[in-house]
């Protein structure tokens, strides 16, 4: 089949020929924040664990240090991203916000809206604010 095609370009858009837009960008980083809630989720069990059996957190110097807070906010970040990408697609279902121009906005506003609150609550729970 692949052997008819005549046509010099792809058969399927490729990087080099599509235009990055927010909606895509926000569906890689829904792709990539569910791997981060994932490897949160394990670290997390693994140190709830090791807590009951040891009675002591595991490396609380790292968690509660600027590194530990940083990945505080990462997952913060992609926690709330997440959310709101559920939130996104549960308007989709409904049929709105379908329209390329709206969709852009939507996931503008969802990358904001996450970053500004996964900082917010970092600050709140580094006791900075």
């Amino acid at each position: 089949m692949a052997s008819e095609w005549n046509d010099k370009r792809p058969m399927s858009p490729h990087l080099q020929i599509w235009r990055w837009h927010p909606a895509m960008l926000s569906s890689i980083l829904h792709r990539a924040c569910a791997i981060i809630c994932y490897v949160a989720l394990i670290i997390v069990g693994i140190g709830v664990l090791l807590l009951a059996l040891n009675g002591s957190l595991p490396m609380a110097g790292l968690i509660f240090s600027p590194l530990g807070a940083f990945g505080l906010l990462v997952f913060l970040f992609a926690f709330i991203f997440m959310a709101l990408a559920q939130l996104r697609h549960a308007i989709w279902d409904k049929g709105n916000m379908l329209d390329p121009d709206k969709n852009n906005r939507l996931s503008y506003i969802m990358i904001v809206v996450s970053v500004v609150l996964a900082i917010i609550i970092t600050l709140f729970s580094a006791g900075v604010v």
